[in-house]
């Protein structure tokens, strides 16, 4: 199952790991990578000084290529776009902005450049301006999401932009890996699976929750406010959606919000916590090394695109 992607990011197989804030590290990223996949640290609204300790100690586990997320939103976007080019970072995908004023940057210092794409207007917009490739992201993901779902919005994509499309949103098996090539993307990106690693640090009540959850039990809070957020229902959930229902100002449902991702992340709490998760959390029931996830992906999507289905 090779494909342009694997060919321009010179990984062994068709996978990126999820940029989940305050969860993927060097860790996560560089056992992904070493497994063969395209592990990615997450710098979200993190100092660059942090992202930079993070990248140097994934380049001390692993010599194969790793990505490193920048949110365009973050106020130390500047300093970390500058950083993954001092640092010798081979790829880069950006989120929550238009990378335009850091492609010439990154393109002197052989950067891959893929943005996270929500829709096909976007995707045109990121293509023109030199992406190398981009990441089609369903409303099915965990995290901040768009409005169409990965089934419609990666063959649109695919047939709009001539650079290889990653799948993203919903994934989490060898099924959804098969059906994103047959939907036309060349590679997959898959977080929530990956919360399940055992080399990933998010906290244990945080796994755990994911482990036990049902098909229905994520939502998308945060609507009203222009920045829809999908989290595994809790208490704080429920507040989200009383103070939404409401009618309450955007400032006060916002406040709400913050400092809520690293309460479930950092510090455990399930209950007033964002628990980030995607909608593919039901489908994962056990923890696995990065590589074990990999592998069992690959099997199960290679036996299903081989199989003769008597058509």
């Amino acid at each position: 199952m090779k494909s342009r992607v694997c060919e321009l990011l010179n990984i062994e197989y068709p996978i990126f790991q999820g940029a989940m804030a305050r969860i993927s590290d060097a860790s996560l990223a560089a056992a992904v990578s070493e497994a063969g996949g395209l592990g990615i640290i997450a710098g979200g609204t993190a100092p660059a000084d942090y992202v930079r300790k993070e990248v140097q100690k994934a380049k001390s586990i692993t010599k194969k290529p790793f990505a490193v997320n920048i949110m365009l939103l973050s106020e130390n976007a500047d300093e970390i776009a500058a950083m993954v080019c001092e640092e010798g970072v081979r790829v880069v995908t950006t989120g929550a902005g238009t990378p335009g004023r850091y492609m010439d940057m990154w393109k002197k210092h052989d950067i891959k450049v893929i943005p996270v794409v929500p829709s096909v207007a976007i995707a045109k917009r990121m293509v023109r301006s030199g992406a190398d490739a981009v990441i089609a992201e369903g409303t099915e993901a965990g995290g901040h999401v768009g409005e169409l779902t990965t089934m419609v919005l990666v063959p649109q994509i695919a047939d709009a932009v001539d650079v290889p499309v990653i799948a993203a949103g919903g994934i989490g098996d060898g099924r959804g890996l098969a059906a994103a090539f047959m939907l036309g993307a060349e590679a997959v990106q898959v977080g929530t699976r990956f919360l399940a690693a055992y080399e990933c640090s998010v906290h244990e009540n945080y796994k755990k929750k994911i482990l036990a959850a049902r098909d229905i039990d994520t939502v998308v809070t945060g609507r009203s406010t222009g920045h829809p957020v999908r989290i595994l229902r809790n208490k704080l959930s429920r507040r989200f959606m009383e103070l939404e229902s409401s009618g309450a100002p955007v400032g006060e449902i916002e406040k709400l919000g913050v400092g809520a991702l690293a309460r479930a992340a950092v510090e455990g709490d399930m209950d007033y916590g964002s628990v980030m998760s995607g909608q593919i959390a039901a489908l994962v029931n056990r923890e696995q090394s990065c590589r074990d996830i990999i592998i069992e992906m690959m099997d199960e999507a290679r036996k299903l695109l081989n199989k003769d289905w008597g058509l």
